[in-house]
């Protein structure tokens, strides 16, 4: 008998199958990007709620059944699956109410008949989920609790995979994401949060960002004056590539391995290298406009203004938890990073640039740890009941970051030093301002370790295989559509395609490529307004039959 983890990224999904017998690791899939249109959860969730939560599950729950396709062992043998992501996500798989999590104030859900939405651990028949033709009749589907409104099984999971909860000194544990969960711990007392930072924390709003995969890079360091870069290997190891002139594109030294892209740590490692070597002078401004890593992968100054607003919503949230707290910066002992990105950036650069706190005396890295309470959950090694206790008492302390005004302070701050380059001096002047202590000095190091070597553990031998087929379309009919095709080229990830069928226009839409809410380039630019993305279905490139 076999049981299946799965962590429903914000970026993608995770599957790992395994057998039940040995308790060990078969197999790991995983997609480069969410199946949903869109970088982040609230683009996810604007399209759900404007084309329907039934055509969101129904995406969703497709690609995750095509990856359960993917696996070695037929659909009756797999016998208990467990599922950790965060509440957007984890509603959407369901396809239960999300509104509430659009609206977060009381008279707008009490207008829209909004009740109390109970995100508690749930069980369910595998064909309840898959329905009956997925041969998952009688597979116990365990979907994790969430804690709040913003705080998911994911977060639960971050807390309970690291030292977190055993600490007695003044501890913070961050899951590294496009939805950034944070926790601090203080005095028993735990207070959570959550910071919407953006694709570009995983190398996704990037021009030539990538998940971490083979072929991403994910650090360079300088050596003899030059930049050597590190890429990832078919097992995810990091290999020393180009010995390379970030300024001019010269390579002095070629690699065995070619980069393909570069994920979010290689994007923090490479702000946080050229900020030490002073080649930036004013942020966010590059030397020429550009950073060149290899041939045909560069950072813009557009990266580097994405990639700052990700990384300023990550501190600003890190020290609106500590001010909410009461505490001092310094009063922090131990950070913990979990996640990709938490996993795979090398800790001394993040602290430099702030992804990290600088004045975090220890700091530790752990992997994927949503994947591995799923995977925790499947084998038996925690009481159901347990985990949905611990959900129940965390939920008191929850800091909303969106009508937070330390936070608002704060971030403003943030945005106005990656994207204006105010000097730190005027930002700490700005927090005095705000009665708000300023940020340390830069200190000795801190206490660095690393517990995992993989984001993803137990892959080492079986190795991860990309699904590469993420093939599903949605599309709406356009009335009025001339064929001009300028949506087309208008199109930053060429996601749209004007199709003739049977006499009829359609735009259709690659889901996984397309932008979603947050770009919307293809309605403004038609010029004879065809285009709504309301009418919205989801259809298949095999055969463009409805799923």
């Amino acid at each position: 008998m076999y049981g299946i983890a799965i962590d429903l990224g914000t970026s993608g999904f995770r599957l790992q199958l395994i057998d039940l017998g040995s308790r060990s690791i078969l197999k790991t899939i995983m997609t480069m990007k969410h199946p949903l249109p869109g970088g982040n959860v609230i683009d996810h969730l604007g399209f759900a709620i404007q084309v329907g939560g039934d055509v969101a599950n129904k995406i969703m729950v497709h690609t995750l059944q095509k990856m359960i396709d993917m696996l070695p062992v037929p659909p009756e043998e797999i016998r208990k699956i467990a599922v950790c992501g965060n509440p957007i996500q984890l509603s959407l798989f369901q396809n239960i109410e999300i509104r509430d999590l659009a609206y977060a104030g009381k008279n707008m859900q009490q207008r829209l008949g909004i009740g109390e939405v109970k995100r508690g651990m749930k069980i369910y028949d595998g064909i309840e989920i898959f329905g009956k033709s997925s041969g998952l009749d009688g597979c116990d589907l365990i979907v994790l609790p969430s804690i709040e409104h913003e705080i998911g099984a994911d977060a639960l999971a971050m807390m309970v995979k690291t030292d977190f909860m055993e600490q007695d000194g003044i501890s913070l544990v961050t899951d590294y994401g496009t939805n950034a969960e944070m926790a601090l711990k203080v005095n028993g007392r735990i207070i959570t949060c959550s910071a919407a930072a953006g694709p570009a924390i995983e190398g996704q709003g990037i021009k030539c960002g990538m998940l971490a995969s083979p072929g991403a890079i994910s650090d360079v360091n300088e050596e003899k004056g030059m930049w050597r870069i590190t890429v990832l290997d078919e097992q995810m190891d990091g290999r020393k590539s180009h010995l390379i002139d970030p300024l001019t594109g010269i390579i002095f030294e070629k690699g065995e391995l070619s980069p393909l892209g570069i994920t979010g740590t290689g994007v923090i490692s490479a702000i946080s290298l050229a900020l030490s070597m002073g080649l930036i002078k004013a942020l966010p401004h590059l030397p020429n406009g550009r950073l060149i890593l290899s041939e045909g992968v560069e950072l813009s100054d557009k990266d580097i203004e994405e990639a700052g607003k990700a990384i300023g919503a990550i501190r600003a949230a890190h020290l609106t938890l500590l001010v909410e707290a009461g505490l001092k910066f310094e009063d922090l002992e131990y950070m913990y990073m979990s996640g990709a990105s938490g996993t795979y950036v090398d800790a001394d650069k993040a602290r430099r640039i702030g992804l990290a706190p600088r004045f975090a005396k220890k700091i530790v890295q752990f992997g994927n740890t949503s994947l591995e309470l799923a995977k925790d959950i499947v084998l038996g090694n925690y009481d159901l009941q347990e985990i949905q206790e611990l959900a129940d008492r965390i939920k008191a302390d929850h800091i909303m970051l969106a009508s937070n005004e330390t936070f608002k302070n704060i971030y403003a701050c943030e945005l106005a030093y990656w994207n204006e380059g105010m000097p730190e001096e005027v930002y700490n002047n700005f927090l005095e301002s705000y009665d708000m202590p300023r940020m340390p000095a830069m200190e000795i190091a801190p206490l660095f370790q690393k517990r995992v070597k993989r984001d993803i553990s137990n892959s080492e031998s079986t190795g991860i295989e990309i699904m590469q087929d993420m093939n599903t379309v949605i599309e709406e009919e356009s009335f009025g559509c001339m064929e001009c095709k300028i949506c087309e080229k208008e199109c930053p990830e060429k996601a749209i395609k004007i199709m003739n069928k049977n006499g009829s226009i359609y735009a259709g839409y690659m889901s996984h490529l397309c932008l979603g809410m947050s770009c919307k380039r293809c309605i403004r630019i038609c010029p004879s307004k065809a285009i709504h993305y309301r009418e919205i279905r989801p259809v298949s490139t095999e055969d463009m039959s409805v799923i």
